[in-house]
Order: structure tokens, then C-alpha cells, then sequence
């Protein structure tokens, strides 16, 4: 199985299976249309035939480095993968995001999470709650040293004393336990000052900065309750907290765009000229009804702003001006573990959420959604067959996923959207998976242009 297309010049050719990327020149990118496997000892007559506009010569030669290709299997190499899926099995619980605040001091049009709340009321954890939480994924973590926590909202700010002793809380507990923390921090920026920012520069080890971009985008989308922008307010205090961020913690801006903002390439870079490198601005997922949803008739300008974009960092880093984007970071020498290929975030299996009220569910976005709610702390219950079902909700186990070529980076998507927009977790969400797919070509083309 391949996937070749052209972009910036380059004719690409990706070895789904092996992850091999290969450019090649016009004549083998037009041969690759007749061209597969068995190959022959030589070119047969009906792919002559077929490329006639080109030299036969040439198209014997190409004909016989294709062959060598397969015989070598890094060209329409074999899945070595699905294997490993019919041994998918729960795993030790690794990774928590803790809905610190069920509130929050935005109303963000697009939030997923019903403007903070998640439907379920405004309400902050107790720090009882926060412990439990602690204690829970110490015991379902089996043999797992490095635990992750996410201290998600809502606005997590709102509830910093609870962050504060749930980190307190954790600390104390891993020598005895031969375990060690790493603690995320995602945050709008509103509350942020000094105290908080020394906090979470000391004890984050990552943090995740909420700005959309371009003041006027961001202002459009993310106000305030009493119906104000945000962007004036926030900046410089994001400014603060990475200035004073040491260089082993990391930290990113994450925006979202929306129909309103097509040409998001420009909030890349307005967020560069404010000072950071780091950055990621994702497509919303929303009701298609709303009047910022992105559709299917968006997706011409959506893959060309995509293309833009790349070109446009491209050319930064010639001048030595590097922009870390999220979605374009891609490891093509080493990349995830074959477990991460197939089954991504590990949403339900290796990661769960907690709600204010100890209820445990596969991820932040399934909060509120009763039929997925997998136990509660309090209760000590935890739904260790539906974690099952979520380990082996893998690419192999949806139909859309299994033949698409661009498989191994997404991971089969976030089943999140697929429950919310498809009614089903093993039904991949069409406009998502569009715009992956777009983003991984972009991803490829620029690493091929770095290696070039």
C-alpha cells in the first residue's frame, strides 16, 4: 500500500506500511499509476504501452528499481501492524486529566465543554476529590513510573489552591511509591500572576496557553462573562510565564480556528511576531449548524492555507527563524511504538478523566456523556470492561481507518468526535479525517525538503 501525491515541487511517495518516504522524479511518480506488485523480471508490454509519452528505456529502468524496491520491502512493504492488534489488552492506567473547575471566567463560542460547566452545573474539586484521584492512579498504574496528570477545566485557575495540594499531595507520595509525576497545566491566562506563574514554571512540567491568534480572532470567539475580548489581557501575561520558563520545561500556545479565520496561516504568525515559537492552532469540531462550524465546503481553503503555512515555515527556517508547529512535527526516522500506532491517545485504557465529583470517564471530551461515565472515586468503582472495549478500539477495528493510508499518524482519530458527530466511537469523523490527512502531507513534504 502506497500513498504518492505532489507538493511544492516534490513528488512523494509514502510506504504506508514501513513509513518509508521516497521522492522520485515524474517518470516513477507516473509509473507508480500502472506499476504494483508482482513486479516482472521486465517492464511488460500494456506499461510500455501506457507511458508512451516517456523514453522506454527509462520506464524499463524505473521498472526494475521499482522491483528492487519490493524485493527490498520498503516499497509496497507488508503491514507488520495488525499483529499486534489481536492482542490488544486494558493496560495500566498511565495518564489522568483532572477537571479541576467545572467554571470558567470565558464563554468561549466554540467550547466543547458548554462554556466550562460540561452540562453538568458550575462546580470546583475538592482537594479530597483531587487526593482520590491521586490515589487511584497510583494503584491502576501497575508497574508504570512516570504518570502523567493534566489539570484541565473549565479554567483551572479558579480552583489554584486545589491544584496546589493535589500537587503537594502527589509529591509526598513518589519515593514511597517508586513513581514520578509530570504535571500539564492548561490555562485561558486570565488569573495568571506572579505567584501562579512561579508555581507552575516549578512544578509544570508542561503548559498549555489558550489564545486563538490575531487579536480581532481571538476577541471575535474568546470573551469574557461580561462579554469583552480577552487577547489584551492574557498576552502579556503568557509573554511573563515563558519568559520565565527554563529552557527543560515545555510549554505551547494552542488556538483554534474556525470558519471566521480561513486564512489561520496569519494566526501562526501574529503569534510568532508576539513571541512564541511554540504553537498549535487546530480546526474546530463542531455542530455544523453553527455559523463557525468548518464544513466540507471549506476544505479547498482549509488544505491550501495548510499548504501555505508550510511553505511559509519553510522559509523561516532558511532564515533561521524556526516556528514549532504541533501538527506538522513528525518523526519520520523513529515515530510512535507500534501500540501508539495503532491506537493513539489511549483515551479509556491508558488515560481517563475525573470530574469534580469523582466521576471517571475515557477522556475530557466524553465528560457529561452518562453512557460512557466508566465509575466514580467516591463509590470506588471503575469499569474495567469498558476499558477493555476502549483498548481495543484501534485502527484495525474501524472500517474507514483500516485502508487509509495516513492510518499510523492519526491513529485512528479521536473517538470522541466519532461518538459526538457519528454516533459511533469506531466510526472515523469524515471532515477530521480529511484534514489529517492534508496535514500529514504537509508534515512529509517538509521533512523531505529539510533532508533534501
Amino acid at each position: 500500500m502506497i500513498h504518492k501525491y505532489e507538493l511544492n515541487g516534490l513528488y512523494i511517495v509514502l510506504d504506508v506500511n514501513s513509513g518509508g518516504v521516497h521522492i522520485v522524479d515524474e517518470l516513477t511518480y507516473a509509473l507508480l499509476d500502472h506499476a504494483a506488485p508482482p513486479f516482472a523480471e521486465e517492464c511488460p508490454p500494456e506499461i510500455l504501452a501506457a507511458m508512451s509519452g516517456y523514453d522506454p528505456e527509462e520506464v524499463r529502468e524505473s521498472y526494475r528499481e521499482l522491483a528492487a524496491l519490493y524485493e527490498e520491502k520498503i516499497l509496497f512493504s507488508p503491514d507488520e501492524y495488525e499483529k499486534f492488534a489481536a492482542h490488544a489488552v486494558a493496560s495500566p492506567v498511565k495518564a489522568m486529566c483532572l477537571n479541576i473547575a467545572h467554571d470558567c471566567n470565558l464563554r468561549c463560542q466554540y467550547c466543547f465543554a458548554s462554556t466550562g460547566d460540561f452540562g453538568t452545573g458550575r462546580k470546583l474539586m475538592t482537594p479530597e476529590t483531587g487526593r482520590l484521584a491521586i490515589d487511584f492512579l497510583l494503584e491502576r498504574s501497575g508497574n508504570r513510573k512516570n504518570l502523567e496528570l493534566d489539570f484541565f477545566g473549565g479554567e483551572p485557575l479558579m480552583n489554584f489552591d486545589t491544584v496546589k495540594e493535589v500537587v503537594r499531595y502527589a509529591r509526598s507520595k513518589e519515593s514511597g511509591c517508586g513513581k514520578r509525576f509530570r504535571f500539564t497545566i492548561t490555562t485561558n491566562g486570565l488569573l495568571l500572576d506572579d505567584d501562579k506563574i512561579d508555581f507552575i514554571n516549578r512544578e509544570m512540567h508542561n503548559v498549555v496557553l489558550s489564545i486563538d491568534g490575531r487579536k480581532e480572532v481571538n476577541d471575535r470567539m474568546r470573551r469574557t462573562v461580561g462579554g469583552k475580548g480577552c487577547y489584551d489581557i492574557i498576552l502579556p501575561k503568557f509573554r511573563e510565564l515563558v519568559s520565565r520558563r527554563s529552557r527543560d520545561k515545555d510549554w505551547y500556545v494552542r488556538g483554534t480556528f474556525t470558519k471566521h479565520n480561513l486564512d489561520f496561516s496569519e494566526d501562526v504568525f501574529s503569534l510568532y511576531e508576539a513571541g512564541f515559537d511554540q504553537i498549535s492552532v487546530e480546526p474546530v469540531v463542531s455542530d455544523p449548524a453553527c455559523d463557525y462550524a468548518l464544513t466540507e465546503e471549506d476544505l479547498p481553503a482549509v488544505f491550501a492555507e495548510y499548504e501555505r503555512l508550510a511553505k511559509r515555515l519553510l522559509e523561516q527556517d532558511k532564515k533561521g527563524k524556526h516556528i514549532h508547529f504541533f501538527h506538522f512535527m513528525i518523526d519520520l526516522d523513529q515515530g510512535p511504538c507500534a501500540v501508539k500506532r495503532l491506537r493513539g491517545c489511549g483515551c479509556g485504557n491508558e488515560y481517563v478523566a475525573v470530574t469534580p465529583d469523582g466521576d471517571i470517564y475515557p477522556c475530557h471530551q466524553f465528560v457529561g456523556m452518562e453512557e460512557y461515565r466508566m465509575g466514580n472515586l467516591h463509590e470506588g468503582t471503575f469499569d474495567t470492561e469498558m476499558q477493555q472495549q476502549f483498548a481495543k478500539t484501534h485502527i484495525y477495528a474501524k472500517p474507514a481507518c483500516r485502508d487509509c493510508w495516513a492510518k499510523f499518524y492519526c491513529s485512528g482519530g479521536c473517538n470522541a468526535n466519532n461518538y459526538q458527530y457519528q454516533g459511533d466511537i469506531l466510526k472515523a469523523h469524515p471532515l477530521s479525517c480529511e484534514m489529517e490527512r492534508k496535514r500529514v502531507e504537509c508534515a512529509i513534504m517538509m521533512q523531505a525538503v529539510k533532508a533534501l
